[in-house]
């Protein structure tokens, strides 16, 4: 299989149809040049778990061994353990470089080589009344130091400034849906993470990617078009070796007393996959939610994003396999290219939650996933009695010796639909970060094909949030992460529908 050989040129064309509005989405991504959204990547690590056992076993050990700059980006922030975590790692990261300033000092060597260090902080949510006055403009709203205690959570400006960190946080929201979902972390612009996690309280499963290689340019290009436009996305980092062996000998957040946030589900593995076809799918917000609340109105196409065409063009492109797991499933369109898939005989895994957002999913939906789901079995299974009535005829023809080889319809896919809970020992036990519900978005197709990130498959997702996946195309990649994955949720998981004879 050459690079993305049958996705790519389809993918593209998608993007590029005269109906696409994409010039004038936020962000303009390069509906243009879609092209330049593929490159390469190396597949670090993939890590599942909880929220808070993610950011303090992966995201901020990295943000604690920055030399130059820190990116996070993420959308809902809430008081909660990971953002006393991360607090306390800006505390402690500050602290460090104090004490290296005043070593340097004390041996009139002065502190030029120590320099600044640049935190971006971005966030879409933080509360109702945030929301409902939230500026319109798309430069969003940029916190004030004398607000970054009170409201935020964070340390004290002193504290930071001791240690010559430059922070500054900003949010971004659209009334009346438009939160910026997505989620990453980029480290001096060389390594990067793209979790499913946010900053906030709720114990979910969720996963994490690492990547190194070109495509953290093209993550980097996607901040700068969101959150920061006057960003030189080609200037050099540079670091002294100094500073350089400084941040080398930072311990481990555990030696300086950091707590490492443990949960039953958490797996790290180590993939260290070089050269991987990698494409950043970019998903615009949409004001206009396109709602058509009449049942005899047909849903309306989703928007052209990259991530959106992704999604359909390879669900459209599977040969074998399918397999989602979502928060939530309540958009149409996916619906409809799933059952199109299993016409064609692919098999169908979803994975997904109940009760989870029940309000969020009516407000951005006008539905919940329990009663998508009902309605996707029911057309599966007027598929397969249709399909039961095909063969019989068939065979009826086969028996008189009129078989037409060319005229047998493929077989009708295998539907498989499960829902997440906490393991229920766990769960008696109240066992600390047991995951409630799972957060995690994953696509695979064919074993072959894996795209992470943000991106849901409900009505929200596809129709007013902006969001980002990222896509890859290794089948050493999507083993590693499938087996994670199953690991994670076994014995978390329970059959809503199967059309596969069950064993005794």
């Amino acid at each position: 299989m050459t690079f993305l050989d049958r996705f790519k040129e389809p993918w593209i064309d998608a993007i590029k149809k005269p109906s696409s509005s994409c010039s004038i989405d936020f962000p303009s991504y390069p509906c243009h040049e879609p092209e330049s959204l593929v490159s390469t990547s190396t597949a670090v690590s993939f890590e599942i778990g909880t929220g808070a056992s993610i950011y303090t076993r992966s995201l901020l050990p990295a943000v604690l061994a920055a030399k130059r700059e820190v990116i996070l980006v993420t959308c809902f922030w809430a008081p909660s353990s990971t953002l006393t975590a991360l607090r306390d790692t800006l505390q402690q990261l500050a602290k460090l470089r104090e004490d290296y300033i005043r070593s340097r000092s004390s041996s009139h060597l002065g502190d030029g080589d120590l320099s600044p260090l640049d935190i971006r902080i971005c966030f879409s949510s933080r509360s109702l009344f945030q929301k409902l006055f939230h500026t319109t403009s798309r430069d969003g709203y940029t916190y004030p130091p004398s607000k970054w205690v009170s409201k935020l959570g964070l340390p004290d400006p002193k504290i930071l400034e001791a240690g010559l960190i430059n922070l500054r946080v900003k949010s971004l929201f659209f009334l009346p849906f438009s939160v910026m979902h997505p989620k990453f972390l980029i480290v001096d612009r060389q390594r990067a993470w793209l979790p499913s996690a946010n900053v906030s309280w709720e114990p979910w499963l969720e996963g994490c990617v690492e990547i190194t290689g070109d495509a953290v340019v093209t993550l980097l290009r996607f901040y700068r078009s969101v959150w920061d436009r006057h960003l030189e996305v080609d200037k050099q980092l540079s670091v002294s070796s100094r500073l350089q062996e400084h941040a080398e000998s930072i311990p481990r957040p555990i030696a300086i007393g950091l707590t490492s946030i443990q949960s039953p589900a958490s797996n790290l593995t180590t993939l260290q996959l070089g050269d991987i076809p990698t494409v950043l799918l970019p998903s615009s917000h949409h004001r206009n939610p396109q709602f058509r609340p009449l049942p005899w109105q047909p849903f309306p196409h989703p928007p052209a994003t990259p991530l959106n065409c992704a999604v359909l063009r390879l669900i459209a492109i599977a040969e074998k396999k399918i397999y989602i797991q979502t928060p939530n499933l309540t958009s149409a369109v996916v619906i409809d290219a799933l059952l199109e898939a299993l016409d064609r005989g692919i098999d169908v895994t979803v994975v997904t939650s109940k009760g989870m957002m029940i309000l969020e999913q009516i407000l951005t939906g006008g539905t919940i996933t329990s009663w998508c789901l009902r309605s996707f079995v029911k057309l599966y299974e007027k598929r397969r009695k249709r399909f039961m009535r095909s063969t019989r005829g068939n065979n009826e023809e086969d028996s008189n010796g009129m078989l037409d080889l060319e005229a047998q319809p493929p077989r009708l896919g295998s539907l498989e639909i499960f829902y997440f809970h906490p393991l229920r020992g766990n769960q008696l036990e109240r066992v600390p970060e047991e995951p409630v519900h799972s957060h995690l978005k994953l696509v695979m197709i064919d074993d072959e094909y894996a795209i992470l990130g943000s991106g849901n498959m409900d009505r929200a997702s596809w129709f007013t949030s902006q969001e980002l996946g990222i896509l890859f195309q290794s089948n050493e990649l999507v083993t590693n992460v499938r087996d994670a994955v199953n690991q994670a949720i076994s014995g978390r998981v329970s059959l809503f529908f199967g059309s596969k004879p069950r064993r005794e």
